[in-house]
C-alpha cells in the first residue's frame, strides 16, 4: 500500500505540472453525437482528430468535450461500433453529429489471439467474442453463462455461482487447463487453484467484452493454457461514464422438490465520471443472494480399492444396502476400511472381536451365522444428505474500483481493486462449501498504445470454509466414535441373527442400535457440527485455512513502430513477467507449518508477424519460454498462417505447443480428506512425509515407484475458414487434433502405520500419451426487420486410451446451441427478445469425487426486453432452463432447475 500512495502522489505532481505547460496553448473541441434516424443521444462514440492521435469518447447524454494543441481547422473521425463512421471538419465551432446505423457481421476488433488489435475474420486461431450489447440482449441471469452458448464450451455446474467454463475437453470443476484473465489479471485463485469464474472481479455493468481463444495458447500466455484462454476486459471510464443501475429479481425452486420457492436477487451499480481530460474513475457493486440449487444424487457408489473414488461405480441399491454410499450422501464413507489389518472386513470384525463376546453356548450357532457372512460384505456408517450439511444461501458481494489518469494522449495510468466476498460451493474431492470465501485483486498499470507495464497482486482468504463430505465423517467420530459404533452394529446383527432375523433384517434392526441417539435435520443447527467445521483439518475437523496470495509483475512491447515495421508488414512484439506465489494455509492445505513457501515464476516471449503477397498471406511466429524454480525450463513455440481467399473470406492454419506446470495445490499439498491424505508430488515433500518406511501401490501391492515430476504437455494442429458472405452470414468452420503427455494425476499408495494402512493420492505424471481431435461450425445470419438466427455444432473425442488410464476427459461427444432473437421491432423498434436452445450428449464423467455416466441435457432459455431510450434504460423478463428440467453436467453436483427472472436497468445502452 505504500508503494501504491507514493505512485499516487507522484501522479497528482505530475498532473500539476503537466496541466499548467498543456493549459499554455490549446484548443477545445466540444459537440454532441445522435442517431441520426431516432435522434437519440449516443455514449461511448469515439471522437478523434484524423492523423493524430488526441481525442475522447462521447458521455452517457452524447456530449463529449477535449483539449488539444493542434490549430483548426482539422478534420475529426466519429465512430462507433453498429454505426458507419463519419469524417466531420472543426473550424472551431461546436459540432453536432448524426450517425446511420451500420451494423456489419464480423467487424469486431479482437486482442486475445495475437495480443495484438486485428479483425475477427483475421484471427489465426479460433476465437470468440461477446460484447456489452450481447450481454444485454442474452437470456442469462449472469454474464458469465452467455460463455456457454459459444462454440466449443462446455460448462460444469458445481452450484449457482460457481461454474466452470472449458474447451476442447478435459472438463472439470475448477479447470486448470484454462487461462482466465481479468483486466490483465489471472482471476485464478492462487492456493486453491480455481478459477474463481464471476465471484470476484467485474461486475455485469462494467464488462466491455468477452474474448475466448479455444485450444493451446501457452506460446502467449503462458502456463495453464493447454486448452484456451479467456479474456474479460472491462469498460474504461473515459468512455463510458455515468451512472448506471440494474435490478435483478426472481425466483427459484418453483416445483418445491429441492427446497421450498425461493427469492433470487441480483442488483449492480456502476458510476463513472471524467473529472477533466486528465482524470477519469469509477466505482462499482454487486450484490447477489439466492437459495442455491443442490446435489442430491442418491445412487449408491461404490469406491474403488484404497480409496480411490476416481475409478469407484454407481452400483445398484439404496439406503437398505448396510454398505450404502450416497453420491450426495456424506459421512457414509467411513466403513471397516479404517480398522487395523486383521480387523477391517465386516466378516473378520465379527468373528475377532465381537463374537468372542458372547457366552459359550451361542459360539456353534455364531461360527455358522458368521461363515454365511459374505467376504465382501462391507458396513457403513449412517451419512448426512447434502441439504442438512451445507447452507443453502448463497451470497456475493462485488465492489470494484479504478482511477485512470492520462499522462498523455498516448499514455495512460490506472490503479485498480476487485474485492470479492461470499458463499458458494465447488465439487473437488468432496464437496466444499466455500463459506465467506474471499479474493481481492489490487493493479497498477501504464498502458501506451505500443506497450504495457503492469503489476498486481490476488489476496485469498478461505474464510470459514470446510469440506463437508471430511466435516460430516468428522463429526461422526465426534458424535459416536466408528470403534464403538460398529461395535453396537455388529453385536446387535449377530443378536437378531441369533434371533432368527434375516440377513436384511439383522442389518436394519443392527443400523437403528448403532444409531440410537444420532443428530437428525439439519446439522448447520447443531453445536458439535459447528464446532468441527470452526476446526481446522490439521486438527481433525472441516475447516481448510488458506490465505494464499500471488505477486504478479509483466510488461509489453510492440516494437512495430519504433522500428518502422510497419511500412513493409512486419509486426514484432516481446514480452515477459515474474510471478511469486506465497503460499500460506497454515498447515490446513498445504505443507507449510514451519511458515509460508514461495514458489517464483519468470517468463518471456516474443511474435514476430509478416504480410506476403499484397497482404494474401499473413505468417506469424511465436515463443515463449518459462522457468518455474521446482521444475526445468519450457520453451513453446507457435505458429500460424491467415489465407485471404476473397474479401472478408480467410482460412487459418496454425500449429501450437501448450504445457502447465503443476499447481500449487500439486506441488506442495498435504491435505487429510477422510479416506486419504492427499500430498504434492514434490520429491523433497514426498521424502519427508514417508521417511525411510516402505510406501505399496494400493493396486498391485508391489513397492511404490516415483518417476520424475514434470510439467503436463500438449501439442495441437488447426485448419479453420472464417468469412462473411453477403453482409449477412457468418460462418466459422474448424477441426484440430492434439496429443497430451506427461498427464498431472494422482497415484494411490499407502503405508503400514501403527497396524493399520494409510492412504495417500500422491500427485505424479501418467507415462500414457492421448490423442484428442474435434470440429465445430457455427454460423449466423442477419434476417430482415432486426431478426438474428444463429446456430453451432461441435465435437470433441479422444482415443489411444491407455488401460486404465483416467484421462478426466469429460466432454460429451456432440453439443449444439441454436439463438433467435430480435434486437429491435414493434412501436419504434423497442421490443426485443432472445431464445436460446441448448442440447448436449450423454457421456461419462470421471472426477475425483467420483465417476458414472450423466444423461444427455436440453435446455431452453429466454427473455423479451422493453427498451426507454430517453433514459437508457430496459426492461427484461426471461427464464433460464425455462421447462425446469432438473440436469447435472458434473458428477456429485449440483441438479439444477429452472430459474425465473424480471431485471430493470438504467442507463446501459
Amino acid at each position: 500500500m505504500k508503494q501504491l500512495h507514493c505512485l499516487c502522489v507522484a501522479l497528482v505532481l505530475f498532473t500539476l505540472t503537466s496541466t499548467v505547460a498543456f493549459a499554455q496553448s490549446s484548443t477545445t473541441v466540444s459537440g454532441s453525437v445522435t442517431n441520426n434516424k431516432t435522434k437519440e443521444a449516443l455514449s461511448a462514440v469515439s471522437v478523434t482528430i484524423k492523423g493524430g492521435t488526441a481525442g475522447t469518447f462521447t458521455d452517457d447524454k452524447g456530449n463529449f468535450k477535449f483539449t488539444t494543441t493542434q490549430k483548426p481547422p482539422f478534420t475529426l473521425i466519429i465512430s462507433s461500433v453498429g454505426y458507419a463512421p463519419k469524417e466531420v471538419a472543426f473550424d472551431g465551432s461546436t459540432v453536432s453529429v448524426g450517425l446511420e446505423t451500420n451494423f456489419v457481421l464480423g467487424e469486431e476488433v479482437v486482442v486475445a489471439a495475437s495480443r495484438v488489435p486485428e479483425r475477427i475474420l483475421e484471427s489465426p486461431v479460433s476465437i470468440e467474442r461477446i460484447s456489452s450489447a450481447n450481454i444485454r440482449q442474452s437470456p442469462a441471469t449472469n454474464y458469465y453463462d452467455i460463455v456457454g452458448n459459444l462454440k466449443g464450451v462446455d460448462v460444469t455446474t458445481s452450484s449457482l455461482t460457481f461454474k466452470t467454463i472449458s474447451t476442447r475437453g478435459f472438463n472439470s470443476s475448477g479447470n486448470l487447463r484454462l487461462n482466465q484473465i481479468m483486466d490483465g489479471m489471472d482471476n485464478q485463485a492462487p492456493g486453491l487453484n480455481f478459477a474463481v469464474g464471476s465471484i470476484i472481479g467485474l461486475t455485469e455493468l462494467d464488462v466491455d467484452n468477452v474474448e475466448l481463444l479455444a485450444g493451446a495458447s501457452s506460446a502467449l500466455y503462458g502456463p495453464g493454457g493447454m486448452n484456451g484462454t479467456l479474456l474479460i476486459n472491462s469498460k474504461n471510464p473515459f468512455k463510458y461514464q455515468g451512472l448506471s443501475f440494474q435490478i435483478k429479481t426472481g425466483v427459484n425452486h418453483i416445483d418445491g422438490k429441492q427446497r421450498d420457492p425461493a427469492a433470487f436477487n441480483d442488483w449492480n451499480v456502476r458510476w463513472a465520471q471524467k473529472i477533466s481530460e486528465k482524470w477519469a474513475f469509477k466505482i462499482g457493486a454487486s450484490f447477489t443472494q439466492a437459495t442455491d440449487w443442490v446435489g442430491n444424487d442418491k445412487r449408491n457408489f461404490q469406491t474403488a480399492a484404497g480409496g480411490d473414488r476416481t475409478t469407484g461405480q454407481v452400483i445398484a441399491g439404496d439406503r437398505s444396502d448396510p454398505a450404502y454410499d450416497g453420491v450426495n450422501v456424506y459421512g457414509d464413507e467411513t466403513n471397516f476400511s479404517a480398522f487395523p489389518a486383521g480387523l477391517n472386513t465386516f466378516k473378520t470384525f465379527a468373528q475377532n472381536a465381537v463374537a468372542p463376546l458372547f457366552p459359550g453356548p451361542y459360539q456353534p450357532a455364531l461360527a455358522n451365522i458368521i461363515a454365511s457372512i459374505p467376504a465382501t460384505q462391507n458396513v457403513s456408517r449412517t451419512g448426512y444428505d447434502e441439504k442438512d450439511v451445507i447452507s443453502p444461501l448463497t451470497v456475493n458481494v462485488k465492489l470494484t474500483g479504478a482511477l485512470h489518469y492520462k499522462i498523455t494522449d498516448n499514455l495512460e495510468a490506472s490503479i485498480a481493486a476487485n474485492y470479492g466476498i461470499g458463499n458458494t460451493v465447488y465439487t473437488g474431492l468432496g464437496r466444499y462449501s466455500l463459506k465467506n470465501f474471499r479474493i481481492g485483486q489490487y493493479k497498477f498499470e501504464l498502458k501506451s498504445k505500443n506497450w504495457y507495464v503492469r503489476a498486481y497482486t490476488t489476496q485469498e482468504d478461505a474464510g470459514d470454509s470446510y469440506n463437508a463430505s471430511a466435516a460430516t465423517q468428522y463429526f461422526n467420530e465426534k458424535v459416536k466414535p466408528s470403534s464403538v459404533w460398529f461395535g453396537q452394529y455388529t453385536q446387535a446383527y449377530l443378536t437378531n441373527r441369533l434371533g432368527g432375523a434375516s440377513d436384511a433384517m439383522a442389518h436394519a434392526a443392527a443400523r437403528a442400535v448403532a444409531d440410537a441417539g444420532r443428530p437428525t435435520g439439519n446439522l448447520l443447527d447443531n453445536p458439535i457440527f459447528n464446532q468441527v467445521i470452526s476446526t481446522p483439518i490439521s486438527k481433525g475437523g472441516g475447516l481448510f485455512v488458506d490465505k494464499t496470495s500471488l505477486y504478479m509483475y509483466e510488461g509489453q512491447y510492440n516494437l512495430t513502430d519504433a522500428l518502422g515495421l510497419a511500412k513493409s508488414g512486419t509486426e514484432f512484439l516481446v514480452g515477459g513477467n515474474y510471478k511469486e506465489y506465497r503460499l500460506n494455509s497454515e498447515g490446513t492445505l498445504f505443507a507449510d507449518t514451519a511458515g509460508k513457501i514461495k514458489i517464483a515464476e519468470t517468463g518471456v516471449y516474443g511474435q514476430l508477424s509478416q504480410k506476403v503477397f499484397n497482404d494474401v498471406l499473413k505468417l506469424t511466429v511465436s515463443g515463449r519460454y518459462d522457468k518455474n524454480e521446482n521444475f526445468a525450463g519450457r520453451f513453446t513455440p507457435r505458429a500460424s498462417a491467415v489465407i485471404k481467399v476473397a474479401e472478408n473470406q480467410n482460412i487459418r492454419v496454425s500449429y501450437q505447443q501448450a504445457y502447465r506446470f503443476p499447481s500449487t495445490q500439486n506441488q506442495w499439498i498435504k491435505l487429510n480428506v477422510g479416506a486419504a491424505t492427499l500430498l504434492g508430488g514434490l520429491p523433497q515433500l514426498r521424502n519427508y512425509v514417508f521417511g525411510s518406511a516402505p510406501v505399496y501401490d494400493v493396486r498391485t501391492n508391489a513397492p511404490a515407484t516415483f518417476g520424475e515430476f514434470k510439467p503436463e504437455t500438449a501439442t495441437s494442429y488447426e485448419i479453420g475458414y472464417k468469412g462473411l458472405i453477403g453482409k449477412k452470414l457468418l460462418l466459422d468452420v474448424y477441426g484440430y487434433t492434439a496429443s497430451y503427455d506427461n498427464f498431472i494425476g494422482g497415484t494411490n499408495v499407502y503405508q503400514i502405520v501403527g497396524g493399520a494402512a494409510k492412504v495417500y493420492q500422491v500427485s505424479t505424471n501418467s507415462t500414457g500419451k492421448v490423442t484428442t481431435r474435434g470440429y465445430g461450425v457455427s454460423l449466423d445470419y442477419l434476417l430482415p426487420q432486426n431478426f438474428t438466427i444463429g446456430a453451432n455444432f461441435y465435437s470433441d473425442e479422444i482415443s489411444d486410451i491407455p488401460t486404465g488410464f483416467v484421462t478426466f476427459f469429460n466432454t460429451p461427444k456432440y453439443r449444439t446451441n441454436i439463438t433467435f432473437g430480435n434486437t429491435g421491432f414493434g412501436p419504434d423498434k423497442r421490443l426485443g427478445f432472445s431464445l436460446v436452445y441448448r442440447w448436449q450428449d450423454s457421456f461419462y464423467y470421471e472426477g475425483t469425487f467420483g465417476a458414472g455416466d450423466l444423461p444427455s441435457v436440453i435446455t431452453f432459455d429466454g427473455q423479451i426486453s422493453y427498451k426507454f431510450p430517453a433514459t437508457k434504460s430496459i426492461l427484461k423478463i426471461g427464464a433460464t432452463n425455462m421447462f425446469n428440467r432438473y440436469y447435472t453436467n458434473g458428477f456429485g453436483n449440483a441438479q439444477i432447475g429452472g430459474l425465473y427472472y424480471a431485471s430493470f436497468a438504467f442507463n446501459v445502452f
